[in-house]
C-alpha cells in the first residue's frame, strides 16, 4: 500500500522524452468506483504566482506506466489534458 504523501514526492517523469514534469500536487478518485482516475502536476505558478498561472498537468491513471521507488514514468503528449477537458462529456 503505498500512502499519498509517498505519492506526491515521486518525480513524474515522461518516458518519451525523458522529461521531469513535476510532482503530483493532487489526485482525481471517482467516487462511484473508489479508484483513482487521473494524477495532477501543479504548476507552481510563475514567480510565485504574480504575473499569471500555468494550466496544472492532468494525467489520466491509465498512462501510467510505472510507479518506481523514487519516480512515476508516465505517457504524455504535449497536449496538456485540463480539468475542463477531463470533465467535459465524450
Amino acid at each position: 500500500m503505498v500512502r499519498i504523501s509517498e505519492f506526491q514526492i515521486k518525480d513524474v517523469v515522461n518516458i518519451s522524452d525523458g522529461k521531469k514534469l513535476g510532482n503530483i500536487g493532487d489526485i482525481e478518485i471517482n467516487l462511484e468506483t473508489g479508484k483513482i482516475d487521473a494524477i495532477v502536476i501543479g504548476s507552481g505558478g510563475k514567480l510565485l504566482g504574480l504575473f499569471g498561472k500555468e494550466e496544472d498537468i492532468v494525467i489520466p491513471w491509465n498512462n501510467i506506466v510505472k510507479i518506481g521507488t523514487d519516480v512515476i514514468l508516465v505517457r504524455f503528449k504535449e497536449q496538456k489534458y485540463t480539468q475542463q477537458q477531463l470533465n467535459e462529456p465524450k
